[in-house]
C-alpha cells in the first residue's frame, strides 16, 4: 500500500520551522519531512519556493505554503483537537504574533548577532527585546499560557523565538526578572510535542527513504 503526504522542507534549529512543526503536531497531521542544510538547499525546494527559506509545505494538490504562520493555521484548520484556534482569543493571538514577528524578531537578531550590528551594544539590543518579554511576563502572571488556561496558537507561534532569545546567553536570561516567562519556557522545553519537534534527522537527499513526521 502506498501513502502520500504533504511535503515539509524544514531546518531543525530555525524558530520559524519549529513553529510550523509544532502546528502540525498539535493538529495530529502527518507530513513527509525533508530536513535541509542552509548551505546546500535542495533544488526540489528551490523549484517550488525560490526565496529559499524554511519552512515550506507543499500540499498534495501542489499548493505551496511558504510562511510559517500560514502553515500553522492551515494545519490547525484541518483539525484542532486541543482548540488552539480558540475564537475568543484568536485575534489576540494574531496581534501577539505580529509583535513577535515584526518587532521582537528585529531586536532578537541584533542581540544574537551583535558583532554584525555595531550601532548598539549587545546589552542594549537585549534590553530592546525585553520590551516584548515584559508583555509576555505580564500575560503569564495569572495563567499558565499566554492567553489563559489552555494552549493557543500564540504559545506555539512565539515560544521558539523566546527560546532563541534565552539561548543567546542562558545565564543572563535566567537572571532577568521574568519568573513567569522563565517557567513558561521551561515547561515548553519539556513538553512532549516540543521534544518531538526537535528530533534530529539527517539532511534529505533525493532518493532517500521517506521520513514521516508525526
Amino acid at each position: 500500500m502506498t501513502f502520500s503526504y504533504p511535503c515539509l522542507y524544514s531546518f531543525r534549529r530555525c524558530p520559524y520551522a519549529m513553529r510550523a512543526r509544532l502546528g502540525l503536531l498539535f493538529a495530529e497531521l502527518q507530513v513527509e519531512l525533508r530536513e535541509i542544510t542552509l548551505k546546500n538547499k535542495p533544488p526540489q525546494m528551490l523549484a517550488i519556493s525560490p526565496k529559499g527559506t524554511v519552512p515550506v509545505l507543499q500540499l498534495l494538490d501542489g499548493t505551496v505554503i511558504e510562511e510559517s504562520r500560514e502553515i500553522m493555521i492551515w494545519a490547525l484548520e484541518q483539525q484542532d483537537p486541543q482548540g488552539l484556534l480558540d475564537k475568543k482569543t484568536l485575534q489576540q493571538s494574531y496581534d501577539l504574533m505580529d509583535k513577535n514577528d515584526n518587532e521582537f524578531k528585529y531586536w532578537l537578531d541584533r542581540y544574537k548577532y551583535a558583532d554584525r550590528h555595531t550601532d548598539m551594544t549587545q546589552t542594549e539590543y537585549r534590553q530592546r527585546g525585553e520590551v516584548f518579554l515584559q508583555v509576555l511576563e505580564e500575560l503569564l502572571t495569572n495563567n499558565p499560557y499566554l492567553l489563559g488556561t489552555s494552549v493557543t496558537v500564540a504559545d506555539i507561534g512565539i515560544m521558539p523565538f523566546v527560546r532563541q532569545f534565552a539561548h543567546v546567553d542562558r545565564d543572563v536570561f535566567y537572571d532577568l526578572p521574568y519568573p513567569n516567562l522563565q517557567r513558561w519556557l521551561e515547561d515548553w522545553l519539556e513538553h512532549p510535542l516540543f521534544v518531538r519537534t526537535m528530533t534530529k534527522f539527517q539532511p534529505w537527499q533525493d532518493g532517500d527513504e521517506m521520513v514521516v513526521f508525526q
